[in-house]
């Protein structure tokens, strides 16, 4: 027999709630205002970093030119004028390209060194516990003794020439380099190693196309406090070192203008040390980090 089943009863589906009506009032765009207003000349100039720079870099100069005059002794202090002749009486006679170009080659051939150092250092500090150990304890040990000290043992060791001054400079370029991009790689996510591990990474891959890109803002700190270092550093070396194979650095010309009773020249000395430092920062440092971090999206 067939089973018999009572009949399912059929109820009305609910009507779905019916919405207010808005009435939206049309407003003219005169009336909502200034929506998108073209800067002006003086704050299109007032956006412009280098301009903001310039104006600071004057202002320091007209006040140093004013206390220079208010003080009129020209052995304590010259003026921003006196300086500036003495600066390009230098720059014609030769002496200072001459002495810029000694202090500018060994500081290239201490800060490479020390780089070098320092990628190796790091790089055994990444692949053994060892290595990280030895980094650390000899950061620890090393970077807060300061270069200049070393430079008594560095003429001992090395004697009067070159070598003694490459010493000193790859000692306070080394541990600030090795310790700013050691410090980067170690802060680089787990995510951004998983997802490099997912696309199949490995070794030198992993390292320039993960490990490099994420730590290269704490990299490039690291390099523009390991040239500061240097830069200071091969300046002091110079002062107290003098002649390095008959040749004269920028410290060197400081130290012999001063002994001559030159302030204007060595106030000139000190402003062509300022110049690189600034020409070093902002044309260097400055595009690499415009087109790395920045471009990047890793900084503002």
């Amino acid at each position: 027999m067939a089973e018999l089943r009572a009949p399912v009863a059929q109820f009305p589906r609910p009507s779905p709630p019916t919405r207010p009506e808005y009435l939206r009032d049309v407003i003219a765009g005169s009336d909502i205002g200034v929506v998108e207003k073209p800067l002006t000349t003086l704050q299109r100039l007032a956006n412009q970093a280098w301009l903001r720079k310039s104006l600071i870099l004057i202002l320091i100069a007209i006040v140093w030119e004013a206390y220079a005059r208010r003080l009129n002794n020209p052995l304590l202090v010259p003026t921003f004028s006196a300086t500036l002749e003495a600066f390009w009486g230098g720059i014609a006679s030769g002496e200072i390209p001459q002495k810029m170009l000694n202090s500018v080659q060994l500081l290239i051939k201490g800060y490479a060194l020390g780089l070098g150092l320092a990628l190796l250092f790091t790089a055994l500090a990444m692949m053994f516990r060892l290595g990280n150990d030895l980094l650390e304890t000899l950061t620890s040990a090393f970077n807060p003794l300061p270069a200049i000290a070393l430079l008594p043992l560095a003429l001992i060791w090395f004697g009067l020439g070159d070598l003694s001054i490459i010493f000193v400079l790859v000692h306070s370029v080394l541990w600030a380099v090795a310790l700013n991009t050691h410090s980067g790689f170690r802060s680089v996510s787990t995510t951004l190693r998983m997802v490099g591990r997912n696309y199949g990474l490995r070794g030198i891959s992993f390292v320039t196309k993960i490990l490099i890109p994420a730590a290269f803002p704490s990299i490039l700190t690291g390099l523009k406090i390991g040239w500061a270092f240097a830069w200071r550093t091969l300046i002091a070396a110079e002062l107290v070192f003098g002649v390095s194979s008959g040749k004269g650095g920028l410290g060197w010309y400081i130290y012999e203008n001063k002994n001559m009773l030159e302030i204007p020249a060595v106030f000139a000395g000190l402003f062509t040390v300022i110049l690189i430092g600034l020409v070093v920062e902002n044309l260097i440092f400055r595009n690499v980090e415009k087109a790395t971090v920045r471009r990047w999206g890793m900084q503002n």
